[in-house]
């Protein structure tokens, strides 16, 4: 069994707003097996970080690894072998990243997952909620106004993020299909949304009857419901329904952000997608139409995270990113320090993520007994959180499950 000491590493983990002492953590086969001042092994090999940062490996928790392309109407429509080569090309990056786990939140499927979990490709581990559920008209309903096809046309396709159903038998048969199929939580489109073509962000998806049947679905399967969410009416009939994952939440306010901490909610604020669908989405092949609802929640994004913090409720990092705009990841960070502090941002990529994705004490900690997924910065990110973007560039060690993903000269 391979061991790796490393020395001299001060952690950040997000719980303190300063770098902690120098410390030395021993890493046996997959997992941290011991983190002490005096802590030796004269088996492994020795890794002097000379003083640098040691954080656990970041987790983002919206993802969409098989969105290869903006056009998510036009991503349904790609052979699955084209999505599936695009899938790892993806992970892979966001591996180099420093994410060495990611919550996918409507696209990926267990096939996708198995074939991480087996380790042939070098990519971030994998939670699934599968194909998320919408309405007809919703925000995984990708026909135009004068498209009348099947929507089961594209159900099972890889590239397409979600399944249509409606009334109380068929939301129940289709979040117990993706439960059978894999999914380790289940994702519902609640709100109106950018990328799909017929549903103001202020539309409400599905009835409260319907959101409670689902939400007990999850329940029965020991699992939870997350939610796509922009309004402060669809975020609310979520709490009351029993959601507990609340992705987005732009237009939240006061009182609903303290009924969602009350109730034990995480939210997922994922800002930099705004800013980078602004920018970028029309060239990269964002409809126009999609492109124009991006300002209705992108100018109340910042605000959300104050009234977030205020009311309590813990937030969770996501990204939410698409095609090509992937690569600007990790810019959430940078985005959120403008409004929150360094630690408290941190701590959402680390052990408030892994609390949500039901790891805690697994993943997003450096603690003994802990999956070895493991990150060393060159500098302190809790000064500076952009040491976390440059695709990985300040990172010369990345380390999942005790293997080296990444090892550069530490000199």
């Amino acid at each position: 069994m391979a061991s790796t000491l490393f020395t001299n590493a001060r952690i950040v983990d997000g719980t303190a707003p300063a770098r902690g002492e120098p410390l030395n953590v021993l890493v046996e086969g997959s997992t941290i097996r011991e983190i002490g001042r005096n802590v030796s092994s004269e088996k492994a090999r020795t890794v002097n970080l000379k003083g640098r940062t040691l954080m656990p490996g970041l987790i983002d928790a919206h993802v969409h690894v098989v969105a290869g392309v903006a056009d998510l109407g036009r991503n349904a429509q790609l052979p699955d072998s084209l999505v599936t080569a695009r899938s790892f090309v993806i992970m892979r990056a966001m591996l180099m990243r420093g994410f060495t786990t990611v919550r996918d939140v409507g696209g990926a499927d267990f096939g996708l997952k198995a074939a991480v979990e087996e380790g042939h490709f070098p990519t971030p581990r994998l939670v699934i909620s599968g194909k998320a559920l919408s309405q007809t008209g919703g925000h995984a309903d990708f026909r135009g106004r004068y498209d009348d096809r099947e929507t089961a046309l594209t159900r099972h396709r890889l590239g397409a993020l979600g399944r249509i159903c409606d009334g109380l038998d068929q939301v129940r048969r289709a979040a117990r299909e993706e439960i059978k199929g894999g999914a380790d939580f289940i994702k519902i489109m609640a709100n109106g949304g950018c990328a799909s073509p017929t549903d103001p962000i202020h539309f409400l998806g599905f009835s409260v009857s319907e959101l409670e049947a689902i939400v007990e679905e999850a329940r029965m399967a020991g699992t939870y419901v997350s939610a796509h969410v922009y309004t402060d009416e669809a975020i609310r009939r979520c709490v009351e329904a029993g959601v507990h994952s609340l992705e987005h939440c732009n237009l939240i306010q006061a009182e609903t952000a303290r009924l969602a901490a009350s109730k034990g909610a995480i939210a997922v604020p994922t800002l930099v997608t705004y800013d980078k669908l602004a920018s970028e989405g029309r060239k990269l092949g964002f409809p126009p139409d999609s492109v124009a609802k991006v300002e209705n929640v992108r100018i109340a994004g910042m605000d959300s995270l104050a009234i977030m913090k205020k009311a309590g409720l813990a937030m969770a990092y996501g990204s939410d990113l698409l095609g090509e705009m992937h690569r600007h990841q990790s810019e959430e960070f940078v985005i959120r320090s403008r409004a929150l502090p360094a630690h408290e941002v941190i701590a959402s990529a680390t052990h408030i993520a892994a609390k949500l994705l039901k790891l805690e004490g697994k993943i997003g900690t450096v603690a003994p007994g802990a999956h070895a997924d493991l990150i060393v910065v060159d500098g302190d990110p809790l000064k500076d959180l952009s040491l976390l973007t440059h695709q990985g560039r300040h990172m010369p060690v990345i380390m999942k499950g005790g293997a080296f993903m990444k090892r550069t000269n530490l000199n």
